[in-house]
């Protein structure tokens, strides 16, 4: 087992990407850094100990690398190729609410509500 492994090989082998082409592409992206250093090169070689940041969509991910393998291996596997430093940052806004609750009284009437404002004027 060796002491490095190409960054895009080990994105790929822990899960970060789906495969190899997509792992280059958050290379090339500026998705990537290894030890707050952008990286811009598929061949970078990380060693055990680098601190990886890695900008996965909306998500940034902190990760120590803690191992290699050589080939890709399921996930619960993965997970012990590398140790989290920091929680994930969601940097997406906040999902809007489908609706947002309203207090009875206020807003539209129901039909309930207009039922009773259409006796009220004689109306059936």
């Amino acid at each position: 087992m060796s002491d490095s492994q190409r960054i895009d090989k080990w994105l790929y082998f822990t899960r970060f990407a789906k495969t190899r082409s997509v792992a280059q592409q958050m290379i090339e992206g500026g998705h990537i850094a290894v030890n707050d250093e952008k990286v811009l090169k598929s061949s970078r070689e990380i060693k055990i100990g680098d601190e990886l940041t890695i900008l996965r969509g909306s998500m940034r991910f902190f990760v120590r690398v803690a191992g290699f393998c050589e080939k890709r291996v399921g996930a619960p596997i993965a997970k012990t190729l590398y140790e989290q430093t920091r929680e994930p940052e969601n940097l997406a806004p906040p999902p809007k609410k489908a609706f947002e609750f309203r207090a009875a009284g206020t807003g539209r009437p129901t039909k309930r509500d207009r039922r009773a404002i259409n006796r009220l004027k004689g109306k059936f």
